[in-house]
């Protein structure tokens, strides 16, 4: 029974799991605070009703006494009259004699058989029932020169009782009451708090169903649910983007890969239909295809650098290397391969720091950048290198005075396959990738790369990575 329940409790959508559980928690508290309350109340009306009856216990204690001078069997029966008098309803007064006989009985709404009499040689106060009746008894040894006895006292807690009882439901009514109050508030408070969570399930629906245009409305309750349909706001953006990068990728690859696919195909089918017996056709065709060859060889082996780079994590345990040296040998080894280039250094600043970096990785992304300013400088070949110190990075900017590029385009510079328009021709070779591989090199460093450029002016490429340490 209990684990059916339980797992009809798993079931329950999450408002009314919210609804019950604030409910059981409020008539938990309700149901301790109120039953405590109750047993002290009712403790406290015991005591009094107690401390009464002591009071009138002494007070006829005090008037046999101040008549113990001439108390006998029969005085205490003329002393009726004022027992009378003091005692209060649905009480009774009892003297008992020494063989255990009733001397004097008065009662006011109150039976004699309801407690039987009993001789006491020390005073016992307790309550007690007789059937329905609840009754507070005291008896006391009286004693005086002429008369030993008992004094008995009985009150019947009828008034107690009813009072308690009137206050138990008074105590169970207004539980009820709240309980429902705060269950209806609770589940209240449970759609309101599952508003949003609604809506962010209502828009998962519709981006399975729509797209990835879906978004979660704005919902300004400034709490932690609203927090989190931003934050799916926010990643749906960036899903969105991603997909749209993709998409493009993929256009952008298969335009690459198409082009030199097809030029191989139509080479081979010109060898296929003259190139056998001709052998200029021959010679043209298989260099042609082989040039081809290569590019797809290079396309295909960016890619996979690239896939490499965004894949890969870097050690945090990497020896720190001295910056300047490595950028000198990289420039004097592809300078070696530009003669007809002037490059300009100057890395003084640099001089003594040193960084957490893979020489191979700094050495490829200088490479690239180094290679694009010498593919896109025709007129001007001055290659200018510049490294200074900041407050925490390292900034390394190399800076050309080539045919730059279009401001329209500057934002797209790093998407992968993308090239200026202009520079899409089959004499400036390369594929796109390069930069975008640099990027993710220099991303994976936690640094960051920028281009600033100006058609017909230069570009000027500037790379940061968080410093190391400095050598002293």
């Amino acid at each position: 029974m209990m684990e059916r329940l339980s797992r009809l409790i798993r079931q329950l959508p999450i408002k009314w799991k919210l609804m019950l559980g604030a409910t059981a928690l409020i008539f938990l508290l309700f149901a301790t605070y109120n039953f405590a309350q109750y047993l002290v109340l009712k403790q406290w009306m015991m005591n009094q009703e107690k401390d009464e009856i002591q009071v009138s216990m002494a007070q006829l204690q005090d008037y046999f006494q101040e008549k113990s001078s001439a108390m006998d069997a029969l005085q205490v029966a003329e002393s009726r009259f004022y027992i009378e008098k003091m005692i209060g309803k649905n009480q009774l007064v009892r003297i008992i004699g020494k063989d255990g006989q009733p001397i004097l009985t008065v009662s006011n709404h109150f039976e004699e058989t309801w407690v039987s009499p009993k001789s006491v040689a020390e005073p016992e106060l307790f309550d007690t029932t007789y059937k329905e009746d609840h009754i507070l008894i005291y008896r006391s040894p009286l004693t005086t020169e002429r008369f030993v006895g008992t004094l008995e006292l009985a009150s019947n807690l009828e008034t107690f009782d009813h009072f308690s009882e009137t206050l138990l439901w008074v105590m169970l009514i207004s539980g009820g009451l709240a309980v429902f109050i705060s269950g209806i508030s609770g589940l209240a408070l449970a759609r309101q708090l599952m508003r949003p969570i609604r809506a962010l399930a209502s828009t998962i629906r519709s981006v399975k169903e729509k797209g990835l245009t879906e978004r979660v409305s704005n919902i300004e309750n400034g709490d932690e649910l609203s927090s989190l349909a931003q934050l799916f706001n926010e990643l749906m953006n960036q899903l969105e983007i991603s997909f749209r990068q993709q998409k493009q990728f993929v256009e952008d690859a298969s335009h690459e890969l198409r082009t030199p696919i097809t030029i191989l195909e139509g080479h081979l089918s010109l060898l296929n239909r003259w190139g056998k017996s001709d052998p200029a056709v021959l010679d043209e065709s298989l260099e042609a295809s082989l040039q081809e060859i290569r590019r797809l060889k290079g396309i295909v082996q960016e890619l996979l650098t690239l896939t490499r780079v965004e894949s890969q994590l870097v050690s945090e345990t990497s020896k720190p290397i001295q910056l300047e040296p490595l950028i000198l040998e990289t420039i004097k080894r592809f300078e070696a391969l530009n003669p007809d280039f002037e490059f300009q250094t100057d890395t003084e600043k640099i001089r003594d720091v040193s960084l957490s970096i893979s020489p191979l990785h700094l050495e490829q992304i200088l490479l690239i950048v180094l290679d694009n300013a010498v593919k896109y400088s025709v007129q001007d070949k001055r290659i200018i290198i510049d490294g200074c110190q900041l407050k925490n990075d390292v900034e390394i900017t190399i800076k050309d005075h080539g045919i730059g590029i279009p401001q329209a385009d500057l934002p797209y510079v790093f998407d992968r396959f993308y090239r200026v328009d202009k520079a899409r021709n089959r004499v400036t070779a390369g594929t796109g990738l390069g930069l975008s591989i640099a990027k993710q090199f220099v991303y994976n460093y936690h640094g960051e790369m920028t281009i600033r450029s100006e058609e017909n002016v230069g570009t000027s490429v500037s790379i940061k990575l968080p410093m190391n340490q400095i050598v002293g």
